[in-house]
């Protein structure tokens, strides 16, 4: 009898929780369709999406192979191979490019270690998070998937669910932290552009006082 009892009293727990007020909104996933509200919620400027291969703002890729990213990578979910530029019709600015690039999603934690290592920044991540995926082969993103456009923008896949804004701010505290950075020049651009949105702004607010680089490219007192 006594278990019996414990069951009746779980279920008025439950009973009584359909009443109570929501502390979570809705969310159905997917595009909202016409008429219906937008239940996504704004995006902090640190979370970590999917990622997206850059470009110079002359159109070349920033990519240069050097596999550092799948080095440092703790889920072992990236593969790089590189290969030496064509003279004649260079992919990027340096003496090999990305020839192979790959992601498996299905694998990564999106620590962003990879954007971190990356020292010409060509990787970062931007505020993607909602993959749906109806097979195993569609997580394993390649490098026609990550690169982006002609415009610098994101490739949206079929199950992807972009919504404005998702493709701003992308990882850029690792501006400050990356070895392409200093955590000393807090508040001044010291990245390169990019194709479709220029010179990105710099993350403000990670230190109380934020330190001036000098005009000279000397050491910042």
């Amino acid at each position: 009898m006594a278990d019996i009892a414990d069951y009746f009293r779980g279920f008025a727990v439950t009973f009584r929780k359909l009443f109570e007020d929501r502390v979570t909104g809705e969310y159905r996933g997917g595009r909202a369709k016409e008429g219906q509200p937008d239940d996504k919620r704004p995006k902090p400027e640190r979370l970590h999406g999917r990622h997206v291969l850059n470009r110079y703002e002359d159109g070349m890729e920033k990519c240069i192979g050097c596999e550092l990213c799948a080095g440092v990578c703790p889920a072992n979910c990236i593969y790089v191979r590189g290969a030496d530029n064509d003279p004649e019709n260079p992919t990027s600015p340096g003496e090999r490019f990305g020839f192979v690039y790959e992601i498996n999603y299905l694998r990564c934690i999106h620590c962003d270690l990879c954007v971190e290592a990356c020292p010409t920044q060509a990787i970062t991540e931007s505020k993607l998070f909602e993959f749906s995926f109806t097979n195993r082969s569609d997580a394993i993103y390649t490098k026609d998937e990550l690169v982006v456009g002609d415009d610098g923008k994101p490739q949206q896949m079929p199950w992807e669910d972009w919504r404005d804004g998702e493709d701003q701010l992308t990882s850029g505290w690792m501006r400050a932290t990356s070895s392409a950075g200093d955590h000393r020049y807090e508040g001044v651009v010291h990245w390169a552009g990019e194709l479709g949105y220029g010179v990105r702004a710099p993350e403000l607010g990670q230190s109380a006082e934020v330190a001036s680089a000098p005009a000279d490219g000397g050491e910042v007192e």
